[in-house]
């Protein structure tokens, strides 16, 4: 097994290689993408934190089976997203429910991103805006929801939301798009609703 030092500076296919050659080195895999991935599937799931921990293991367990078949022309990290995206589903399924809530976390530079790039209006106070965020994205349909936060809470850019949800790039932009759309919709709906109550 590698040393924790000597794998810091290695790449994702170099820990795949080490991986492969010897599978101890798994470990560095696990280490480097299980805060990243469990936050994902808590965003795009609105899952328990135990469930959501359930979800990561199951994934973990098909990225080490399945890390034969990883293709080094892709990027490691669409491709264990992809699988991450499809256990998420494959849970949504057992449980035969939709998810109740997201679990975005507080990262205000995120949010940020999100209001600048939906042109939402600026005289909003902020901190009200980043909390009706979450309740509008919980309201957005999944394959909506699921873009938005790929692309501005996991901050992938087009190329990887393509790989992770194996849709064309053109399909991705379009998908985007539309879900701007639909949480600018929903959002001034929101607002509308808040504001009745103040």
């Amino acid at each position: 097994m590698s040393r924790p030092n000597d794998v810091l500076g290695k790449s994702d296919a170099e820990l795949v290689r080490l991986s492969l050659q010897n599978q101890d080195n798994f470990l560095f895999i696990v280490q480097r993408y299980e805060t990243k991935l469990l936050r994902y599937i808590r965003r795009i799931s609105g899952v328990s934190a135990e469930d959501a921990e359930d979800v990561l293991q199951e994934v973990f367990i098909k990225v080490y089976l399945k890390l034969n078949d990883f293709d080094p022309d892709l990027k490691f990290s669409s491709w264990i997203y992809r699988i991450t995206h499809n256990q998420v589903i494959s849970h949504y399924r057992r449980l035969k429910a939709r998810p109740v809530g997201l679990a975005l976390g507080e990262n205000s530079q995120l949010i940020d991103s999100l209001i600048s790039s939906l042109n939402l209006e600026a005289d909003v106070e902020l901190a009200l805006l980043r909390a009706d965020i979450y309740k509008v994205l919980n309201r957005l349909d999944e394959k909506y929801r699921e873009v938005i936060v790929l692309k501005y809470f996991e901050d992938k850019n087009y190329r990887e939301i393509s790989d992770i949800l194996k849709k064309p790039m053109g399909t991705v932009g379009t998908l985007l798009n539309k879900a701007k759309d639909k949480f600018r919709a929903e959002f001034e709906r929101h607002k509308d609703i808040h504001v009745q109550f103040l």
